[in-house]
């Protein structure tokens, strides 16, 4: 299984497939949704880059390991080394673009995970668990605070977010992130789910949006 990053007008970003660096429950609403508590710090996981799937084509789904969900994110490529304790000038300038992503989850095997207080990588980092449409560069957006994220599937709006509703922000997000660990070149950084989430089915058509930037149409397989 191979990914190349890579624009929406096709040009290919050479960047080594690094790390997914993720947080959980980063909307109130998403987090009511599921009756978890708001976290009062940043809830990080990591995927690893093996379950980068390109959303272009259509994606697989495992058939035989229970629900699998969907999660709309705003997804943050970072095209320059970030350690310690990033300015936000820093951050700025080693962001490289955005794109929507889908962050999948195996719901039922997660839920047996978290009664048992383990850790959720069965349920977040199988393969294909990641996936990601072309970025748009960085400078497409002046203003972090408000990007917005949209999930149809057939026909039906099932996500509507905004970066606005964030409890932890694009930027103070990714200092925290570099805080505990050194970001790359070629990590992603996908940066939480609003409200809406639900299970997929083999067959399901959907359109993932960076609302009003970019529009990708794809299916379930």
């Amino acid at each position: 299984m191979s990914y190349q990053h890579k624009y929406v007008d096709g040009t290919s970003i050479h960047f080594p497939m690094g790390k997914v660096v993720c947080i959980g429950r980063n909307y109130a609403e998403h987090a009511k949704e599921l009756d978890n508590p708001v976290p009062t710090e940043p809830l990080l996981f990591i995927k690893p880059g093996s379950c980068v799937v390109p959303l272009e084509g259509g994606f697989t789904i495992p058939a035989d390991r229970g629900s699998v969900h969907y999660e709309a994110e705003i997804v943050v490529l970072i095209g320059k080394p970030l350690t310690k304790s990033p300015t936000r000038e820093e951050i700025l300038d080693a962001i490289s673009g955005f794109a929507p992503g889908l962050d999948l989850t195996l719901r039922d095997l997660q839920s047996k995970l978290k009664e048992k207080g383990l850790p959720w990588e069965l349920a977040k980092s199988f393969d294909g668990a990641a996936v990601i449409a072309p970025f748009v560069p960085a400078e497409t957006y002046d203003d972090l605070t408000d990007i917005g994220i949209r999930l149809t599937i057939n026909g039906e709006v099932r996500q509507d977010g905004n970066s606005s509703s964030m409890l932890n922000p694009i930027v103070p997000m990714i200092q925290h992130m570099a805080a505990c660990f050194s970001l790359q070149a070629g990590d992603l950084i996908m940066t939480g789910t609003p409200a809406g989430v639900g299970p997929f089915q083999a067959g399901d058509d959907l359109v993932l949006e960076l609302t009003g930037q970019t529009r990708f149409e794809s299916s379930v397989r």
